[in-house]
């Protein structure tokens, strides 16, 4: 299957799933009386609006390069993550001033039905299979937004177990009180999630790499080419799980154009089988001993 194929398939299970596990909490959080089911309820709403923002994303990303768009459109994929972590802070908000009012509110608060407990553990057994699934086909194609869901749904299974505890204790203690507090803490965790989610979207989007380690691969492979030497001004970025790689390169002054262009070549096989998921690499000829010292940008091998 194609990575767009795998990121729709993966998508609708994680709509269909989550759609179960929402309706269910959001039905018996409202009869049993527990706000922390029912937020956590809704909290798996917003996974299956998380979901069809996925399925979009993917079509979007399929489609090939237009003069407006030349590298395609699978930075898209960046910015559903963004979107992704404001839904999944909007959430995490709305709960917490939900929960928040509970606390504080003069109504006589009665003790959730047992009904809560089932709900809980059935929610708990299928974010477990879902996020596992999610983080497996993230993995495999490398994909930001099926993994930050995948942590999504994983953070879903410690809140579900935050919810189940409270309910225990609130039985035990016979304090419904415990119910809201239980609901506090879980928004400041789902608060916590999103803005995580927020921050490690922007390195794609600001055109950086997650793993720097990247850079040394460059260096050790350019250094593999004889003939070619100092590389410096190495920039990498990302299109989706792809990296596009620039850097400028010494040969010998005295060599002709199809000597030092064989060499900018062998220069590109090496940095392609030294790194995965290599979308483009530009190299740079210079003569050597003629390196600019003031340019701005790129990472030089004393840089890493």
């Amino acid at each position: 299957m194609s990575r767009e194929n795998i990121l729709i398939k993966t998508s609708w299970i994680s709509t269909i799933g989550n759609a179960i596990l929402s309706a269910s909490k959001i039905i018996i959080g409202l009869l049993a009386g527990s706000l922390a089911v029912l937020g956590d309820g809704i909290d798996s709403a917003t996974d299956v609006i998380i979901s069809v923002v996925m399925i979009f994303t993917a079509r979007v990303i399929s489609r090939p390069p237009s003069k407006k768009y030349v590298f395609g459109y699978e930075k898209a994929e960046g910015i559903a993550t963004k979107i992704l972590s404001l839904v999944i802070f909007y959430a995490g908000m709305q709960m917490l001033l939900s929960s928040v009012t509970s606390i504080f509110s003069d109504e006589v608060k009665e003790i959730p039905s047992a009904i809560a407990i089932y709900v809980t553990i059935f929610s708990i057994v299928g974010k477990l299979l879902l996020a596992s699934y999610q983080y497996k086909q993230g993995k495999k194609i490398d994909s930001s937004m099926l993994t930050a869901n995948a942590i999504n749904m994983r953070n879903d299974v410690v809140i579900s177990a935050g919810v189940l505890l409270g309910l225990i204790f609130t039985f035990i203690f016979k304090l419904p009180i415990l119910d809201s507090i239980t609901g506090l803490i879980i928004s400041l965790f789902i608060i916590k999630s999103s803005i995580g989610i927020f921050l490690d979207s922007n390195v794609e989007l600001m055109d950086g790499v997650k793993d720097v380690n990247v850079y040394n691969k460059i260096f050790e492979a350019v250094e593999k080419v004889p003939g070619a030497s100092n590389p410096h001004r190495v920039r990498s970025r990302m299109i989706g799980n792809r990296y596009i790689i620039t850097l400028d390169i010494e040969v010998n002054p005295q060599i002709t154009i199809t000597q030092a262009h064989e060499i900018a070549g062998a220069v590109e096989k090496s940095i392609e089988s030294s790194i995965d998921n290599v979308y483009d690499i530009l190299v740079h000829v210079e003569p050597a001993g003629e390196c600019q010292t003031d340019e701005k940008f790129g990472v030089d091998k004393d840089m890493v």
